[in-house]
């Protein structure tokens, strides 16, 4: 591989999307269980096993990085953009924690994992948020920095349910979800106000509109979960619906970008919206049909995306400098 010799400094908290997409996708496949047979546990524990093993070495990489270079983790937390990625490390806890529950059952390291993720969750959304106070100050909520990465902190506490429900917590599990439910439409109108306001954020950020399908998604999984009417689960289908093909209307724009690590940022929405259609599936009904066609769409996306980032490791494209897209608000009259 060619690789710079500083190359650990650029792994950004962004790579987290990586056991994110293999453990959502991991997830789906479960789902698909009654509908494809052993088969499919069989792929999914494989997919649990590798998520589990991608979130250790990243682990491992970024506590190097913390001790090598520490004022990368500090730029990390000042950056306008990149410091919603953080939120990126505590979900993938949680989401780790949701699939070793589905698949091997209640287990003290799964609780103690799910906590730590669930605590961790809910801190980052707190610092997140607690910057929008300054406003325009530095470090404050500008309409030029703000892209469809915000929704990962702030959404990531309705994944709470899907494993705290059946460790025993459902009492924080509903009130961590409340959290998520109560500023999934605030980041949705502000997003839309930012594109009226400041015009399309940059083109390498664009595969994150693909995460405008994880709120509606995991809102409906996790009422679900929770023990709320299908009626809920469908509504939320229709929005997770309606999400899907708004942001596939940007698929060939994305296509003809060069590859990145924001390109992860489409692998677990995708593989949430096949596990929500395929929880919602009965045998012969429509559903049945569209969930394994969404599962074999979000599995043919990620293996894209993991030969991608082969590429780009091998090619030393991706652990380097992002490049700077400048930030310049535009001036009201």
């Amino acid at each position: 591989m060619s690789q710079r010799p500083d190359a650990l400094k650029f792994l950004y908290p962004g790579w987290y999307a990586i056991p994110m997409g293999l453990g959502g996708l991991s997830l789906a496949w479960h789902r698909a269980a009654p509908l494809m047979g052993e088969m499919a546990d069989g792929i999914s524990l494989v997919l649990g096993l590798a998520a589990a093993a991608v979130f250790a070495l990243l682990l491992l990489a970024t506590l190097l990085r913390l001790r090598r270079h520490p004022e990368a983790w500090a730029e990390d937390r000042k950056h306008p953009v990149r410091h919603t990625f953080i939120a990126t490390l505590p979900l993938s806890m949680m989401l780790l924690a949701t699939v070793a529950v589905a698949l091997l059952g209640p287990h003290p390291l799964s609780r103690a994992l799910w906590w730590l993720g669930s605590v961790g969750q809910m801190a980052v959304t707190l610092w997140v948020l607690s910057r929008w106070w300054l406003g325009n100050k530095p470090g404050g909520l500008q309409w030029a920095s703000f892209t469809p990465a915000l929704f990962i902190p702030v959404v990531g506490n309705v994944l709470a349910p899907l494993a705290g429900v059946p460790l025993g917590h459902a009492d924080w599990a509903a009130a961590q979800f409340g959290v998520g439910l109560m500023f999934w439409p605030v980041v949705l109108i502000l997003l839309l106000v930012r594109i009226a306001v400041q015009g399309p954020f940059p083109d390498r950020m664009l595969p994150t509109v693909f995460i405008v399908i994880a709120p509606p998604t995991l809102v409906g999984l996790g009422a679900l979960q929770m023990g709320a009417p299908l009626s809920v689960g469908w509504a939320c289908w229709g929005m997770a619906l309606f999400s899907f093909f708004w942001a596939g209307s940007q698929a060939g724009r994305i296509r003809d970008l060069p590859f990145g690590m924001t390109h992860w940022g489409m692998s677990f929405p995708l593989a949430a919206f096949a596990a929500f259609t395929l929880r919602l599936a009965e045998p012969g009904s429509v559903l049945a049909v569209a969930g394994p066609a969404l599962l074999a769409l979000a599995s043919l996306i990620i293996l894209a995306l993991a030969m991608g980032t082969v590429r780009g490791l091998r090619d030393g494209s991706l652990l380097a400098p992002e490049p700077v897209a400048p930030i310049v608000p535009v001036a009201t009259a």
